[in-house]
């Protein structure tokens, strides 16, 4: 087993070491090989549960096992726990859908849309393990290993995209491998935070998967702020530290108890994040430090792919938040991409513990679960697809101080129902007042075919309004609701 990990080790990366080399810092070159991700030999498979009646359902069968995902450096592999449900009887499964499970080596089980569809549709279920890196074995140091990999050679693949990237499309060839179990034409990944930036990531770069729906996971921009910690605005760090601060002193709506929960989140990210003092340490230059920044995310940020996704067919759908720093980049996408398909939740927040004050967290807002249903719905089976994009035009009337927004629909939708939202004086992406901005509603009336209105009043002209429209379709039990580009107003 060592020998066949220490061979799969040189083969994966072999380009890395010509990038050493070279010396060409954060190159995307030969990221992902996919002769040796497709190499089943090389996945070392442990069973841990073998192939069993799903608990408490008997018409549903499961089996765990455990793989390697890679030898990320010499002597370091990578194993995480696999999860397959499937039918108890029929063929092979051709839809396949990718999500995750903890990294606890128990058998996961399925819920909602999920369950739905390896229930009713047998939709075969592949569920990977995935958490933070420094979560993965081996405990607390993984990430340490990675971090001194990263800042030895500033390439990508020591960083978390890559390795949650991979999990995916390994836990797929591992699925391929149970061929009574699996023969998929059509693999749709999902997941939310860091499983959803893995879901792109897949989506991306390994041509099996066909479709992916990331969950709060950057289209555009760069999640959660800087990867070189100490090159980001002092603005924005010092109104964070203003922001703690009133938190703790009870000058806050929030609760005094969220300071400790967003200074935990704050160690954790840093836990796989670089600073100035150990970049400068490694010999990088301070435009290799600004570099890193973007170069960590490179591989997960699907609109620089655009092009090529089209040419191969992949179809994809994202669900985000207004008030989610991981999606810091939507008034951009909205002025380059404004036909992007994607819901963006208003007001919409990053996943995360109950104690830090959220009160509208993406994850589990009921339009994601339904979107995620007409999504593998219309992908598997051809049902419904999504609507087109709206077109969406504001204009400020200074005699009647009002915002007048005029929506339509190019391709005729109609659908059922339909809001205007804004936020008054945004809060810039990064600081931790912007996790908990306000936005408002009003209902936009219908004035003709596929035209609605929505006027917004007054007292004076706004510094500066946010706004978007969202628009839910009811058609054959499903539900699909989708958001308009996001705009920004200034006089």
């Amino acid at each position: 087993m060592a020998n066949r990990r220490y061979l799969a080790c040189i083969i994966l990366f072999t380009s890395i070491l010509n990038i050493e080399v070279l010396g060409e810092a954060f190159s995307l070159d030969g990221l992902f090989d996919s002769e040796v991700i497709r190499d089943r030999s090389t996945l070392e498979t442990d069973v841990l549960v073998d192939w069993r009646p799903l608990p408490g359902d008997p018409s549903l069968r499961q089996k765990l096992v455990e793989i390697t995902v890679c030898e990320w450096w010499e002597g370091q592999s990578v194993r995480i726990p696999v999860t397959f449900i499937v039918p108890s009887e029929g063929d092979p499964c051709s839809n396949v859908l990718l999500i995750n499970m903890s990294l606890t080596p128990k058998p996961a089980t399925p819920k909602g849309v999920a369950l739905e569809l390896v229930k009713e549709h047998k939709v075969g279920i592949i569920m990977v393990g995935m958490g933070t890196v420094e979560t993965m074995k081996p405990t607390n140091t993984l990430h340490l290993g990675m971090r001194e990999q990263f800042l030895r050679t500033k390439d990508i693949r020591y960083t978390t995209a890559w390795i949650w990237g991979l999990s995916q499309m390994r836990g797929l060839t591992a699925a391929i491998a149970e061929s009574d179990a699996f023969r998929p034409t059509k693999v749709l990944a999902t997941g939310g935070s860091k499983r959803g930036i893995a879901s792109a990531v897949a989506g991306i770069h390994d041509d099996r998967f066909t479709a992916i729906m990331p969950i709060v996971a950057p289209p555009l921009g760069n999640p959660g702020g800087v990867s070189v910690l100490g090159t980001g605005s002092r603005e924005i760090d010092e109104a964070n530290r203003r922001f703690l601060r009133n938190i703790g002193a009870g000058r806050s709506e929030l609760d005094t108890s969220v300071k400790g929960v967003l200074e935990d989140r704050a160690n954790r990210r840093a836990n796989t994040r670089v600073t100035i003092e150990q970049a400068k340490k490694a010999g990088w230059t301070e435009d290799e430090m600004r570099q890193a920044n973007d170069a960590v995310w490179d591989a997960s940020r699907i609109v620089d792919y655009l092009p090529q996704l089209k040419t191969r067919g992949l179809e994809f759908f994202y669900n985000v938040g207004t008030n989610d720093s991981v999606s810091p980049a939507l008034l951009e996408l909205g002025k380059r991409w404004a036909d992007f398909p994607i819901n963006i939740v208003p007001g919409g927040q990053h996943g995360g513990p109950a104690t830090a004050g959220y009160t509208r967290r993406v994850t589990i807002q009921p339009e994601v679960e339904s979107n995620l249903r007409s999504f593998a719905s219309s992908h598997f089976f051809g049902s419904q697809a999504v609507f087109e994009a709206p077109q969406v035009v504001g204009s400020w009337n200074e005699s009647f101080k009002v915002f007048d927004v005029l929506v339509r629909f190019p391709d005729g939708s109609e659908p059922d129902s339909n809001e205007l939202w804004w936020a008054l004086d945004k809060s810039e992406p990064f600081t931790l007042s912007f996790e908990y901005d306000s936005w408002d509603s009003i209902s936009l009336k219908q004035m003709g075919k596929s035209v609605y209105i929505g006027r917004i009043s007054f007292v004076k002209k706004p510094d500066r309004l946010d706004f978007l429209t969202t628009h839910t379709l009811m058609k054959d039990g499903l539900s699909w609701t989708r958001s308009s580009p996001y705009q920004r107003f200034t006089p």
